[in-house]
């Protein structure tokens, strides 16, 4: 039998499609596992598609663990401002980021 991809999924519809297949799911890092329903897998081993016998357990795991992402959100950054500047520090928020201080 073949393992499903669970990642993406959410942790009712991860149960289900294993449940489907013959598979038992096991959280390491939710103890609360049965009780989970709209927390999206991010990772799982072994991996879609691996060859396991029924009954065989797959992990799934809700978080990133230590050092492996989940950074967040990416937003586009303004373009820096062209070289050639004392760039001055901004001492209260609000302010032009980007204000350049005269050396001259």
């Amino acid at each position: 039998m073949r393992v499903p991809r669970l990642v993406g999924l959410m942790a009712v519809d991860a149960r289900e499609t294993a449940r489907a297949r013959g598979l038992s799911l096991h959280a390491p890092d939710r103890p609360d596992f049965h009780l989970a329903v709209v927390d999206h897998v991010v990772r799982q081993y072994p991996q879609p598609g691996a060859e396991v016998p029924r009954d065989s357990m797959v992990y799934v795991w809700f978080d990133f663990g230590e050092g492996e992402g989940g950074g967040g959100v990416r937003e586009p950054r303004v373009p820096r401002p062209p070289s050639g500047g004392v760039r001055r520090e901004l001492g209260e928020p609000g302010g032009d980021p980007y204000a350049v201080v005269s050396s001259a």
